[in-house]
């Protein structure tokens, strides 16, 4: 039974990541609108997912820009907007990111960390266990292989499961037996 007087999924954004993943990896070229992530999904996905309130933290580096429309976007979301500085080959983002992590451990409350990054392997570890929910929402290709080793994690696709983008991603996929429509492939 938890603890904790609300029941609340931290949903933790590491943002850079992501368009990263989505720029390089899967559009190869900067994404257009209707492909960017539609980030007040993710916390409406969140809260859908495990029946509870939802809150988003967005992780941004601050460092040499703030991106003042999109942290307004943000904000207006609801997200609580974290801008971050250090020197130039300081990790700001996974420094701030690992750093919330291990403060959630001290709390019951459930967390849904968004990343494809490996570092934060051993602090999503040590918040599994319990009556706590922990997932991880990337691109399941592009997640770190290490996610899927740790028991009790629930994995999460940002556009199959989560469904933050309006046009459909150019990706293969593996295709379960059971979901697979020839339609698909074939048309109309």
């Amino acid at each position: 039974m938890r603890v904790s007087g609300e029941d609340v999924t931290w949903v933790l954004v590491d943002g850079e990541n992501i368009d990263a993943t989505l720029g390089t990896s899967i559009i190869g070229r900067r994404p257009q609108p209707d492909e960017r992530p539609r980030w007040d999904r993710l916390v409406s996905f969140a809260a859908r997912q495990w029946n509870q309130r939802a809150r988003g933290v967005f992780f941004i580096n601050a460092s040499s820009v703030i991106p003042q429309s999109f942290v307004q976007a943000l904000k207006a979301m609801d997200y609580e907007v974290v801008l971050l500085a250090g020197a130039p080959d300081e990790k700001v983002v996974d420094i701030a990111i690992q750093r919330t992590l291990r403060a959630l451990a001290d709390r019951d409350d459930d967390v849904m960390l968004v990343s494809h990054d490996g570092d934060f392997l051993d602090d999503v570890a040590a918040l599994i266990g319990g009556d706590r929910r922990v997932g991880i929402v990337a691109f399941n290709e592009f997640r770190n292989a290490g996610y899927a080793t740790l028991p009790g994690l629930q994995l999460f696709d940002l556009e199959y499961d989560a469904a933050v983008f309006d046009a459909q991603l150019p990706r293969l996929r593996v295709i379960p037996i059971d979901e697979f429509d020839p339609a698909t492939f074939l048309g109309a």
